[in-house]
């Protein structure tokens, strides 16, 4: 291929994701103004964000069975979106993360749970979770959500857990992400 074709190729690619990033940032801000808008308005606004993704997809489906060298990040891209179409991520920030095959951000943002746990060993936790609560940052149930999106992308990603880990998507993992992950990574952790 010449240098022109893969300028071309990095070019395709750069706006693919910054049309993944754009409609994950539009899911994100309407996740989090839900309660700015009425359910009716909400659900609509939704629904057109999920059929922009399926479109989406659709042309990374049409991308993939015409250009090869385009095959894996396009590949990676559409299973992101299958992802958020399916529900099993519901934080946009993981999406995000996981389409870019990014797991050193994903054990990054994991470490700023551990730090959380660390607090309830400490008992600080109450006083951490009544600021969250009264500044709406983090729920609890947020917390186990994000940490198992965080867990199960990271097995996707073919990332060694630990122990700990696995015993925490054994009591934890929704049935969403078991359909997400294939059945041979979930008897790893069943």
């Amino acid at each position: 291929m010449s240098r022109h074709g893969h300028a071309e190729n990095d070019q395709l690619k750069s706006n693919l994701e910054n049309q993944l990033d754009r409609l994950i940032a539009q899911l994100a801000d309407l996740e989090s103004n839900k309660d700015d808008l009425d359910p009716d308005e909400y659900q609509e606004t939704k629904n057109e964000t999920i059929e922009q993704m399926k479109e989406f997809n659709e042309t990374l489906a049409k991308l993939k069975s015409g250009d090869m060298t385009l095959v894996d990040e396009i590949g990676s891209l559409q299973f992101a979106i299958q992802v958020a179409i399916s529900d099993a991520f519901k934080t946009p920030e993981v999406i995000k993360l996981f389409a870019r095959k990014e797991p050193a951000h994903l054990r990054l943002k994991l470490s700023e749970f551990a730090q959380e746990k660390q607090c309830i060993h400490y008992l600080c936790f109450h006083f951490k979770i009544e600021r969250n609560h009264k500044i709406g940052s983090l729920s609890k149930e947020s917390f186990l959500q994000q940490k198992t999106e965080i867990l199960c992308a990271l097995k996707k990603l073919n990332d060694k857990l630990s122990d700990e880990e696995i015993t925490f998507l054994k009591n934890y993992i929704s049935a969403p992400l078991k359909e997400f992950i294939e059945i041979k990574d979930y008897d790893d952790i069943s």
